[in-house]
């Protein structure tokens, strides 16, 4: 289901975790949890980010080796269909677990395609 080329889905990933770096980067598990404002942008930006994952498709690892791609389709199915079942404290440590790893190797696929780094 590739709508776009794998080069923009990794900058659109690139793009949403530079964004939640930005929304939390001041912030604790608890201000998060307290912050509706903070919560609703970072949970749209993992959206986009498991949107661009799916797009990916099967070619994911093959391009961009390393995360989880599974566990963020996943991820994204809830965001957007089990809204209500949302844990603050998973999304959590996806921000700060997951998503570091997840960045330096989208960083390295879009290097080997190409494409200059961006600094987070």
């Amino acid at each position: 289901m590739p709508f776009r080329d794998a080069q923009t889905h990794l900058g659109d990933i690139r793009e949403s975790i530079d964004h939640i770096n930005q929304f939390v980067a001041e912030m604790d598990l608890q201000a998060y949890a307290n912050d509706l404002k903070t919560k609703s942008a970072v949970e749209r930006q993992l959206q986009i980010l498991t949107e661009a994952v799916i797009r990916l498709g099967d070619d994911a690892e093959r391009i961009c080796p390393g995360p989880d791609w599974v566990g963020f389709h996943g991820m994204g199915n809830i965001l957007r269909h089990g809204y209500h079942r949302v844990d603050d404290a998973i999304v959590w440590n996806t921000i700060k677990q997951e998503l570091p790893p997840m960045r330096a190797a989208v960083e390295k696929a879009l290097k080997a395609l190409g494409v200059p780094p961006v600094k987070p």
